[in-house]
């Protein structure tokens, strides 16, 4: 069974940029610049991990792959990030 990734991703040097994205053209269909839709069994996922963390420069670039099933507190656990982390919450929005 196969499950559905958005794969987003920010790459600082042109050359990591052109083969991050001709690796992702190997496993989903691109949706708009540097953001894929990829349909990928488990092991095809993994692969395509080892793959991208091959070409990024993990202390520059970064590429989420989020997860589309589940509520929000799932997707938000199952987010994998390589390379730089991603921001902690801003504790001082607060919804009316």
């Amino acid at each position: 069974m196969k499950s559905c990734y958005l794969v987003c991703y920010d790459i600082r040097e042109p050359k990591r940029l052109r083969n991050v994205y001709r690796v992702m053209k190997s496993y989903g269909e691109s949706w708009q610049y540097s953001v894929f839709f990829c349909a990928l069994k488990d092991i095809d996922r993994v692969r395509m991990q080892s793959d991208l963390e091959e070409e990024i420069n993990l202390r520059e670039d970064q590429v989420m792959i989020l997860g589309l099933t589940g509520d929000e507190e799932t997707v938000r656990k199952n987010l994998i990030v390589l390379g730089q982390a991603l921001p902690g919450p801003d504790k001082s929005i607060i919804v009316i």
